[in-house]
């Protein structure tokens, strides 16, 4: 079974492909834990990924679908895999068609986290967390039970990541909407998309995914 896991940053998606991972015995193939490993390992890909990094450029799409081709050979992809993070737009959905078909596979599902942006700016822009530990916490929705103190060590000084704020929130969110929704209608069209409430709990989500995945 081969996944695509479409959403907006801080839609879940990454703790959703853990649990889907898990479940299925899929691989969790992220494009930039695969462009990591391609410059770590000193290939010719590699090195040609890297000198396009360096230069500030973006990688193609050519390049970014011969690293998905190569890593899904891989004995651990026997399975099928989990793509997080790509495709992006309708011609790289057609790319990655073009090279599953011709080693006799496809994308079995599409799975959209679909989310409120309003709530999601209000879930992402909150969260704090322990500078000691790193334990995580919430403005609105988990705050210490000491205040000021952290739960899990005790420690008392906390920090926030510097684009958890709302408006840099909304400049990704709109980035995401525009890039990604040409997408939908293409793999709707295909009828692999299925479509659950990102906004609902973790646990929610979840048995959402995994209902659509039957």
């Amino acid at each position: 079974m081969n996944l695509v896991l479409l959403g907006p940053p801080g839609a879940g998606k990454g703790t959703q492909a853990a649990r889907i991972q898990e479940a299925h015995g899929l691989v969790h193939l992220s494009t930039g834990d695969m462009l990591r490993a391609a410059i770590a390992s000193g290939s010719d890909l590699g090195n040609q990924v890297k000198e396009i990094v360096e230069s500030g450029a973006l990688v193609p799409d050519d390049i970014i679908i011969r690293m998905i081709e190569e890593r899904i050979a891989a004995p651990d992809c026997a399975k099928g895999f989990i793509l997080d993070g790509f495709p992006r737009t309708v011609r790289q959905a057609e790319a990655l068609d073009s090279m599953l078909e011709k080693k006799s596979l496809k994308i079995d599902h599409v799975v959209e986290l679909k989310v409120d942006d309003a709530a999601l700016v209000k879930r992402i822009s909150g969260r704090f967390s322990c500078a000691a530990c790193g334990a995580g916490y919430h403005d609105a929705f988990k705050q210490p039970k000491t205040e000021g103190v952290c739960d899990a060590c005790g420690g008392k000084e906390f920090s926030r990541r510097k684009d958890d704020n709302p408006e840099t929130v909304k400049a990704r969110l709109e980035a995401y909407h525009a890039q990604t929704a040409p997408i939908l209608p293409y793999y709707r069209e295909r009828e692999v998309l299925r479509t659950v409430d990102g906004m609902a709990d973790f646990d929610g989500v979840t048995a959402q995914i995994a209902a659509a995945l039957q």
